[in-house]
């Protein structure tokens, strides 16, 4: 974790919400999205205050809208789930729009929409305003498993590389000639990716041997000690106790 790795959902800058430490925005995340399923699907005005919410963060971390919406994206086969439940579910029916939907399955439907959103957009703010690096710190600093952060920091670091090595694999196939039209080339698509599957093993062999060799012995050296001051925290956490309160509100009023 000693080197930076930038990400496409990262956006550069220097907001506050930017200068928090890793570690706090990580629980202040985590804490909202428990929040927010724990709210009763009835409650919808909770959902549209949680949206407010988010906006607020948005808005000090300048993020812009576009580029939140845009990241939004990635939820669409669960929005595609939600749609199908008041079809495909039991109960009483009522009709909209000429069609007989399950009541039951409309507050599925919305209660998957309005938690799935939120929990996506509170994640997208995170990624927007952390870097992968300052990530795996924070989950370090949280007394995540050791085995399970060093898992994800070799993922991170590797992950460029092996894509590298397809986009040269590409090049090398086009370069011959290559291009795949038909399940005919598929066959030689699945030797190219046992050769990655190849590479990438013996590659993975030779770096764990490197580490060996320079004093690995299943445990990463801490390079950073990240800490946070309870301003810091208290700033963090106004987002999730804030939507505590609208929680607790929801199931009284």
């Amino acid at each position: 974790m000693g080197a930076g790795h930038a990400h496409r959902l990262y956006r550069r800058g220097h907001s506050p919400v930017h200068a928090l430490p890793p570690h706090t925005k990580l629980a202040a995340v985590l804490c909202f999205v428990i929040v927010v399923v724990s709210t009763p699907r009835e409650a919808m005005w909770a959902f549209g205050l949680y949206a407010v919410l988010l906006g607020v963060v948005a808005y000090a971390a300048r993020v812009p809208a576009g580029f939140l919406l845009k990241r939004l994206l990635i939820e669409i086969p669960f929005v595609a789930f939600a749609v199908l439940l008041p079809f495909v579910a039991q109960g009483d029916r009522v009709d909209v729009l000429g069609l007989s939907l399950s009541v039951n399955g409309l507050w599925g439907a919305w209660n998957v929409l309005a938690k799935g959103t939120l929990g996506v957009a509170a994640s997208v703010l995170l990624a927007a305003t952390t870097e992968l690096r300052e990530l795996l710190l924070g989950l370090q600093r949280l007394k995540l498993p050791p085995l399970l952060v060093q898992i994800a920091s070799f993922m991170i670091r590797y992950g460029d590389v092996i894509t590298d090595e397809m986009r040269r694999m590409k090049i090398a196939r086009e370069s011959r000639g290559f291009a795949a039209r038909g399940v005919r080339q598929w066959g030689v698509l699945a030797k190219s990716a046992g050769a990655l599957f190849i590479r990438s093993y013996e590659r993975g062999e030779r770096v764990h041997l490197a580490m060996v060799s320079r004093g690995y012995a299943g445990s990463m050296p801490v390079i950073d000690d990240i800490t946070a001051s309870r301003a810091q925290w208290t700033y963090a956490l106004t987002l999730p106790l804030t939507a505590l309160v609208v929680c607790l509100l929801g199931w009284t009023l």
